[in-house]
């Protein structure tokens, strides 16, 4: 008989992951509110929150599951309200709201549809018995309905605008939401990946919307100047390659995408101010910008490297992986390209030592993190490459932005990418009319007429 909880390698992995960014999220905030009158008040409802995280991914029964979803949900609320008279702070947690209930709507649903078709509430015998089993109409409407809960809770377009406004909350909050809670998404899907693999439809969806996605978070990302958007934007890029990485079956891919991601946004959220500084102070220094012919010779080692890992170690098992691995080591060696001095060669070599060291690590964490995650699935040919060609779209349009930002079509591009796409419009005008407020009508005017930022 199964139990109510359960403990596996995988979820006691994740429950370190939750214990250090706890932890680190809790003294900082310890310090940080040292002054306010109300940092009881923040203390329990980050510790509440913090809990029912544990509760989520120790739960073996779909109920509780659900229950503890929901009430990550409701605390977080807490959490981004903590300074209720802000109007941006309430714009993002209204839309939160909102998008929060939805999903646990469908969340319900799916968890309804496999409770009918495998007659257990419990999550490890439903796995279980979806690896051994034909794939049953509800099931595959299960497997979709758990993509989109994902694609909501990882703020995927055109459902990222609270995300994205939420940086209004208190600095503690970002992080414990970038780093941590926005990862909910992924974890649910590779909690239950035997359903998810067994749908293609449910792997298209996650491609297709998860992928378009990645490319223009990344792309927005870029035309931002405050470093909290800009993270922010980043989370929503970051996650829907995680998502990307899912659906293709590159489970310990997407855990170590998961690890990384969680570790690098608590640092970023968390020592922002002293980001500022660095960034002012690489101004100050006049940093030389590369010139396009040091991206070629960037990219050009950075392949013979590539092929050189893969002939000899296989390393990376897809095409969308490759060119993913590929272009991240092409921006770690053009910076040795660019400056032209008697050190640039050492600086080559050095720079090509530590990118090796790094394939090597990843290679190493990922041979290990094999024995946590389930395995992979028969990788879709026509998925993998779709989602290759998105990243090469990215590399492009990246450098274009950068080397042709007065050409036509890439000066509208910029326009568009400043305005975020424009993606979130719909959110507000829906957010304003179901719940409707003085102060968030009062500061969608001024936003509207002022600051493009935050749209």
């Amino acid at each position: 008989m199964s139990s109510l909880f359960l403990v596996t390698p995988l979820r006691i992995m994740l429950l370190s992951l939750v214990a250090i960014l706890g932890f680190t999220i809790l003294r900082y905030s310890w310090v940080a509110f040292s002054g306010e009158k109300d940092r009881r008040r923040f203390i329990q409802s980050l510790l509440l929150t913090i809990a029912t995280v544990v509760l989520v991914i120790t739960a073996n029964h779909l109920a509780i599951f659900w229950a503890a979803w929901v009430c990550v949900s409701l605390s977080l609320h807490r959490l981004i309200l903590f300074y209720p008279d802000r109007p941006r702070a309430q714009l993002a947690a209204h839309k939160k709201f909102l998008l929060a209930r939805l999903s646990e709507t469908m969340l319900a649903a799916a968890f309804i549809s496999l409770y009918v078709q495998f007659d257990t509430p419990y999550i490890n015998q439903i796995v279980s018995q979806a690896s051994d089993s034909t794939m049953h109409l509800s099931v595959n409407f299960a497997a979709v309905l758990l993509a989109l809960v994902a694609l909501i809770k990882c703020a995927q377009l055109p459902m990222h605008g609270w995300l994205i406004q939420v940086v209004e909350a208190p600095t503690p909050v970002s992080a414990l939401l970038h780093a941590g809670i926005v990862n909910l998404g992924g974890i649910l899907l590779l909690f239950f990946s035997p359903i998810l693999a067994a749908s293609s439809v449910a792997c298209w969806l996650l491609v297709v919307l998860a992928g378009i996605s990645t490319i223009v978070a990344g792309l927005v990302s870029t035309t931002r100047i405050s470093i909290k958007v800009k993270l922010a934007w980043s989370t929503s890029s970051q996650m829907g390659l995680m998502l990307v990485e899912i659906a293709l079956g590159l489970y310990e891919m997407a855990l170590l995408h998961l690890f990384a991601h969680s570790f690098y946004k608590a640092y970023s959220f968390l020592n922002s101010g002293n980001t500022v500084n660095h960034y002012l102070a690489a101004k100050l220094a006049g940093s030389e910008k590369p010139k396009l012919q040091h991206w070629f010779y960037a990219l050009l080692v950075s392949s013979i490297m590539m092929a050189i890992a893969q002939w000899q170690f296989a390393i990376l098992p897809s095409l969308a992986a490759i060119a993913l691995v590929l272009f991240a080591l092409t921006g770690l060696l053009v910076p040795s390209f660019t400056h032209a001095d008697n050190g640039r060669v050492p600086k080559i070599f050095l720079t090509m030592g530590f990118g090796v060291a790094l394939l090597t690590l990843y290679t190493t964490a990922k041979h290990h993190l094999a024995a946590f995650a389930l395995p992979d699935p028969t990788l879709n040919l026509w998925a993998d490459g779709f989602v290759a060609f998105l990243f090469v779209t990215l590399f492009v349009l990246s450098l274009a932005l950068q080397y042709w930002p007065h050409a036509p079509l890439i000066k509208r591009l910029f326009i568009w990418l400043n305005a975020g796409g424009y993606l979130d419009e719909w959110a507000t005008r829906l957010t304003l009319k179901l719940w409707p407020s003085e102060s968030l009508i009062e500061l969608r005017q001024h936003q509207w007429h002022t600051n493009p930022e935050v749209k």
